[in-house]
């Protein structure tokens, strides 16, 4: 049963199942993130507008049906790709906040009364793949 539902301005990628939501403000790199995710094994979920609903109290992403299976890639133009219709929501990274902590504190973000791990962007070329170990480590607060 959906218990509430909303549209964000966001792209959506499923790491191994688990669901990554991209927020930011235009031009922040949200679908080159999920272009670099989707190199290296991500799937697509949907791109720039996202679903989101609370389903048995947790969240899930699905693609409007429009826009289900395309994503921008800026220079190089509307790209058609494989999708996953719907995910449930793992991590937030909120592309228009820029971590500078070596070894942050952790962040979330609040979609429809319910909290998810957030992560700010980090400006290095080994961000894509420090998502993709977050999701399948364990994150240690402190030696």
């Amino acid at each position: 049963m959906v218990e509430k539902i909303t549209t964000v301005h966001a792209t959506c990628v499923s790491v191994a199942g688990k669901g990554v939501l991209i927020t930011g403000p235009s031009n922040s790199g949200k679908s080159a993130l999920a272009l670099q995710l989707i190199a290296n094994g991500a799937n697509l979920v949907a791109d720039d507008r996202t679903v989101v609903v609370v389903h048995n109290g947790r969240l899930q992403a699905s693609v409007p049906n429009a826009i289900a299976g395309l994503i921008e890639a800026r220079g190089v133009g509307l790209l058609s790709l494989q999708y996953v219709e719907a995910v449930e929501l793992a991590l937030v990274v909120e592309m228009g906040s820029i971590e500078t902590a070596r070894l942050p504190q952790p962040h979330t973000a609040t979609f429809l009364a319910i909290e998810l791990p957030c992560l700010h962007k980090v400006d290095a070329p080994y961000f894509p793949a420090a998502i993709y170990a977050y999701l399948s480590a364990i994150r240690i607060e402190a030696l």
